[in-house]
């Protein structure tokens, strides 16, 4: 058993088409929740390979990416060395960051949320994000709330390919506890590149469960530091904002800093 995040270039991969919906919604989200102040410094906890960091690095904000992967952030770092763009890259905890200035704004999408897996330890990430950025500064959240007739033992798969190389994804629940609020997922991953050459990644890793009336509530508490401003899903469209329900299962949060 490996652990995925210790092969940021396939992880990268399985991600980066999503990657250009995403920083214009962050752009989009600025304008309709900033619009009377400028956003140029970012923060993502969370950064992993780092593909958001570099494409709004490469946009012009500056960016501090934070992560507790150090083969994440080396990958990261020899990325922005190559498109010769800078960002600050931070190894530590995103449930108590400390940093010497304020941010404009945060992100964190895809679930890297979830991997908190106590309320205790969500609401000490949600307190850290807030006390490092401005009054005004806005969260954008993205995570997957589960449905009350979520199926169990749900498997997604998908392939993704870049210089030469085909990664085939799988995605299987092997354990879900409604109770503990938690899931274990087994992330799959079968890389073949142009010569021919097959490497196999198999990991499993635990994601704490949501369903709308529990992100609700978790937002509830930090009510003293956050608003929540809207609600949208994955397809990013900052015209369509989203009703808070159980029909809203993959959701991106707008909170603002008191």
């Amino acid at each position: 058993m490996e652990n995925w995040y210790d092969y940021p270039q396939y992880f990268d991969m399985v991600f980066r088409d999503e990657t250009r919906a995403e920083v214009e919604f962050f752009e989009q989200a600025f304008e309709r929740f900033r619009s009377d102040v400028p956003t140029t410094k970012l923060l993502e906890p969370g950064c992993g390979s780092g593909r958001l960091v570099a494409e709004m690095a490469a946009r012009g904000y500056e960016l501090t990416g934070l992560d507790l992967s150090q083969p994440m952030l080396d990958y990261l770092r020899k990325r922005l060395a190559r498109r010769k763009i800078d960002a600050t890259l931070v190894q530590g905890d995103m449930t108590k960051m400390e940093f010497p200035e304020p941010f404009h704004a945060a992100f964190c999408t895809f679930n890297t949320f979830r991997h908190l897996l106590s309320e205790a330890d969500a609401e000490s990430h949600l307190r850290s994000i807030a006390e490092n950025l401005v009054s005004g500064g806005i969260y954008i959240l993205g995570f997957h709330c589960i449905p009350m007739d979520a199926d169990p033992e749900s498997t997604e798969r998908w392939t993704a390919s870049h210089g030469g190389t085909k990664v085939h994804v799988t995605l299987k629940v092997i354990d879900f506890n409604r109770r503990k609020r938690q899931e274990t997922l087994r992330a799959s991953i079968k890389a073949q590149t142009r010569s021919g050459k097959i490497h196999r990644v198999r990991s499993e890793f635990p994601l704490r469960l949501y369903t709308i009336a529990q992100a609700k509530s978790l937002f509830r508490k930090v009510e003293d530091q956050f608003e929540l401003q809207a609600a949208y899903d994955f397809d990013y469209d900052i015209d369509e904002p989203r009703r808070m329900d159980d029909d809203l299962v993959d959701a991106v949060f707008i909170l603002k800093r008191r």
